[in-house]
């Protein structure tokens, strides 16, 4: 049968407009099911604790349970190839840390590209390193530490949780950036780690702040600098590294990614529920209790942040010589 002109025109109208209505509806009805955020960690560990935090937070704003789901090992690659490679309709996020910024560099062959195959949605906080010594270590300020390490190299070690963790890169790129001769020693892990900084077994570390910060008020270790750009207010008269080291930062920056393709509607709304999220007096001053502070960007300002952090941890990747085992 042949249709009138009048008539085939408004069919076809309705044909091209009905995608981007089901898009709208879809985004306004986001999310009508459970969602899962990805953790590439161990449940327990710090990371773990603020992913839940902010899945507790979006589940009570947005009307569904988001569950945490940890997929730990190979560097994180495990989790985030997980999340690469789940369909992109907003079910399946991805808790984005350290390790995804890491690992493009340090491991030669993955199944994906971080910087394109996972959409930043929103980052949710930063946290900040602290070099620490075991209180009977002679040097009680950074250019005593540098001072002391350059007339003794390569007896000056430093402790990490593994090979190619952000504690370790943090501890490289304080090499690079003094020109000390330090040893690394890598340990399974963050506790074993500190445990032998307190027995002396180690002399410095530049731990993750939510980890360290009771051993330091306690006395067990000694704080010389944090590793942000400016001081953590927890610990006032600590000062930063870069006080005496011009350049030196250092830090985790955490927050949310999806698979390339999910739907720029339901990417703004999850930006838009984590940043009013992130504007709770509750929820930030537990972040601060945590050792971190609040980052809330755009999910444009988010994308230039992880990628300036690919390629800031690539250098020192490569400057270092880390490999695996």
């Amino acid at each position: 049968m042949k249709l009138p002109r009048r008539r085939f025109l408004y069919l076809a109208t309705g044909a091209v407009a009905l995608p981007a209505v089901t898009r709208g509806a879809g985004a306004e009805t986001y999310p009508s099911r459970p969602v899962r955020i990805i953790v590439a960690g161990t449940a327990g560990n710090t990371t773990d604790i603020f992913a839940r935090l902010i899945g507790r937070r979006l589940s009570e704003r947005l009307g569904q349970p988001f569950i945490i789901e940890n997929r730990p090992g190979a560097g994180s690659n495990i989790g985030t190839e997980t999340v690469v490679r789940a369909s992109p309709d907003g079910y399946t996020l991805l808790w984005v840390g350290a390790p995804q910024v890491i690992s493009p560099t340090l491991y030669d062959k993955l199944n994906f590209n971080f910087l394109s195959d996972i959409v930043p949605v929103a980052s949710v906080l930063r946290v900040a390193n602290v070099m620490e010594v075991n209180p009977t270590f002679p040097a009680k300020t950074v250019p005593e530490f540098i001072a002391y390490a350059r007339a003794n190299p390569g007896k000056v070690n430093f402790a990490s949780p593994g090979t190619g963790t952000s504690i370790h890169v943090s501890g490289e790129l304080f090499k690079m950036l003094t020109n000390v001769n330090m040893v690394h020693v890598p340990y399974r892990g963050t506790a074993a780690a500190i445990t032998d900084l307190m027995s002396g077994q180690v002399h410095v570390m530049f731990d993750n702040l939510p980890s360290s910060i009771e051993y330091i008020k306690d006395g067990r270790t000694r704080a010389l600098a944090v590793t942000s750009t400016t001081r953590w207010e927890g610990l006032p008269d600590v000062p930063t590294v870069g006080d005496f080291v011009p350049g030196f930062e250092a830090s985790s920056i955490a927050g949310v990614g999806v698979p390339k393709g999910t739907p720029t509607e339901i990417i703004a709304k999850l930006n838009g529920e984590i940043n009013a999220s992130l504007a709770d007096p509750k929820l930030k001053l537990r972040i601060t209790e945590l050792g971190s502070t609040v980052l809330a960007l755009s999910s444009a300002d988010y994308r230039k942040l992880l990628a300036d952090e690919v390629e800031k941890w690539g250098k020192v990747v490569k400057y270092a010589g880390v490999k695996l085992d």
